[in-house]
């Protein structure tokens, strides 16, 4: 299990340096995915099925699902024609097919295989999880959902157009007289 974990880190540092080097939106989402599902592995080669499977469901399944249709959706540049048609050939799909295959081979070999497991494995409920997040980390909780808020509103702004003045009496126009 200690070469999975080592083989899932490395992915998951490769697939998030290529989210920063990669220029096309895309790709970079795609590779994000692929660093959050690495993270899920290296969550559930730990002992934790339960952040696992709320790394896979909440982040790489939903949030990360809206950003790609989000960006695909804006992705509106017609001019050039030849850079859709990038995704048809066949030397695209090497590297993200490598990182796939990869992935497999691990869940495969931690489903079918029975090696030495050196950490002991300990189920988390929800309730735990849950308990703990509102007692102990409390303060943690709150100051995420502030980031959040933050977040919500300075995306707000960003994306709010400039309001045009139609009244004359309401522009900066007087002002020379």
């Amino acid at each position: 299990m200690e070469i999975l974990f080592y083989i899932a880190g490395v992915l998951a540092i490769l697939s998030t340096v290529m989210v920063i080097a990669v220029r096309n939106a895309v790709h970079a989402l795609l590779y994000l995915i692929v660093s959050l599902l690495s993270i899920s592995v290296i969550f559930f080669i730990l002992g934790a099925p339960f952040i696992a499977a709320l790394e896979v469901i909440v982040y790489a399944g939903a949030i990360m699902v809206l950003f790609v249709f989000v960006i695909m959706m804006l992705y509106v540049d017609s001019s050039n024609s030849n850079e859709k048609n990038i995704f048809i050939k066949p030397k695209t799909w090497i590297g993200p097919s490598i990182i796939a295959l990869i992935l497999m081979a691990e869940m495969l070999y931690m489903l079918l295989g029975e090696g030495y497991h050196p950490m002991p494995h300990q189920i988390i409920s929800p309730a735990a999880v849950g308990k703990l997040m509102f007692t102990k980390y409390a303060l943690v909780v709150d100051l995420a959902g502030f980031l959040l808020t933050a977040g919500i509103v300075g995306a707000y702004h960003l994306g709010q157009k400039e309001r045009k003045i139609l009244h004359r009496y309401l522009t900066d126009k007087n002002e020379n007289l």
